[in-house]
């Protein structure tokens, strides 16, 4: 039985629209993973912290704090950072943040009201100021300044 060419070149083009839609399938999880939903991206927390651990990891870095409340227990909030590169593009290097340093730390905090968030700045005690910049447009960073119209 012989194989005509419109056979093979259906073969051919089956396989491809396979192959096609297991690569879209393997990137769908990629994309959910770099969700903001579980963020109130419209509210801003600030907090005193110390250092516990900075993880500078891809896709994301994360940043480990203790608070302490008025109460005086301590929470650790569990801090999700861009990665790396975005970090970098921002002045943020490896070694940042190191185990207890105090730094005043604002974040987009969980919907959940869990202790943690989405890192939006860190400020140390001598005013120097680390930015999480890199984000999705239209989000809204303190103290970023206002957008410069073009003169032309």
């Amino acid at each position: 039985m012989s194989v005509t060419a419109s056979g093979r070149a259906r073969r051919r083009l089956s396989l491809a629209g396979v192959v096609f839609l297991g690569a879209l399938a393997m990137t769908s999880p990629t994309v959910a993973h770099h969700s903001y939903a579980s963020f109130d991206m419209s509210k801003f927390t600030e907090f005193k912290a110390t250092v516990k651990s900075f993880l500078w990891t891809n896709p994301h870095s994360l940043l480990i704090v203790s608070v302490t409340g008025g109460d005086a227990s301590t929470d650790d909030y569990h801090i999700e950072m861009n990665g790396p590169g975005y970090l970098v593009r921002n002045g943020w290097k490896r070694d940042s943040l190191k185990p207890g340093d105090k730094i005043t730390v604002t974040v987009h905090p969980l919907h959940d009201g869990s202790p943690g968030g989405d890192l939006v700045k860190v400020v140390f005690p001598d005013g120097r100021t680390l930015k999480t910049d890199a984000k999705p447009p239209g989000l809204l960073v303190p103290d970023a300044p206002a957008p410069q119209e073009d003169q032309h």
